[in-house]
């Protein structure tokens, strides 16, 4: 296992990036428990506040995200220095990303429906810098041999390709594919080839005169959040937490 580590991890440089997704998604884990307990009143933990104001953990976050990353900047990749400020900004990152949401909707709607976002970005994130630890290279083009790096032109139409894939794909409604599809091509590529979702640029350019491509897209999308919405709802809950149920008003504004 040490000689693995060493091989693929410390020679190559990637561990401050190791220790920056560590730590990042420690935090992210820490302060779901911690919050989660300040919600249902259990425990020594208790809202941050200044002078009557509720102080927010992206706060902090940010602090620590700007430190971390002009150090980790500053630093070689091999020193303690560097492995220190990415532990700095991964913590940062993870206080950050726990209220993307918040800084999405310039509200606190953290135990809101739209509180979601934030569990989302932070399950999209890891997972990217895994891909990048396990040594997937942005626009697939890290399995080029010595030759064909030094073709400058093969490697940049590869990129340029790739990269129309994954936003033909963002056009299409479809996100989460043209995000994942940067490190890897052929998920862009099917996220591409697909029909777009309802609502999309490319359904509002394109199926505005096609009734049945647009039936189609509908009926797909039915289909498609039908049956991943709950499983995705019941991973996020256990995750982030259940959301607050929404306050309903009675008829007549009671």
């Amino acid at each position: 296992m040490g000689h693995w580590l060493h091989r693929n991890i410390v020679e190559p440089g990637k561990l401050p990036l190791l220790l920056a997704l560590a730590s990042f998604v420690l935090t992210f884990v820490i302060t779901r428990v911690i919050v989660r307990l300040i919600r249902a009143g259990k425990g020594p933990f208790g809202n941050m506040e200044a002078g009557g104001v509720h102080i927010h953990h992206v706060v902090p976050g940010v602090v620590l995200t700007v430190i971390g990353g002009f150090g980790s900047v500053a630093s070689n990749r091999h020193g303690f220095g560097s492995a220190v400020f990415a532990v700095v900004f991964g913590v940062g990152t993870g206080l950050v990303l726990d209220e993307f949401a918040l800084i999405l909707h310039l509200d606190d709607v953290y135990w809101t429906e739209a509180g979601r976002q934030s569990v989302e970005v932070v399950v999209v994130t890891a997972a990217l810098v895994g891909l990048a630890l396990a040594g997937f290279a942005p626009f697939g083009v890290n399995d080029l041999s010595q030759e064909e790096l030094q073709d400058r032109g093969g490697v940049i139409l590869s990129i340029l390709v790739n990269f129309a894939f994954a936003l033909l794909a963002l056009g299409k409604g479809k996100v989460r594919t043209a995000v994942f599809g940067v490190v890897i091509p052929f998920i862009a590529i099917v996220g591409a080839i697909r029909l777009a979702r309802p609502g999309s640029p490319w359904a509002k350019r394109f199926y505005r005169r096609r009734p049945r491509a647009r039936a189609r897209s509908t009926l797909r999308t039915y289909h498609h959040d039908r049956r991943w919405a709950g499983p995705r709802r019941v991973f996020q809950d256990w995750i982030g937490g259940k959301p607050d149920e929404p306050v309903r008003s009675l008829p007549g504004g009671r």
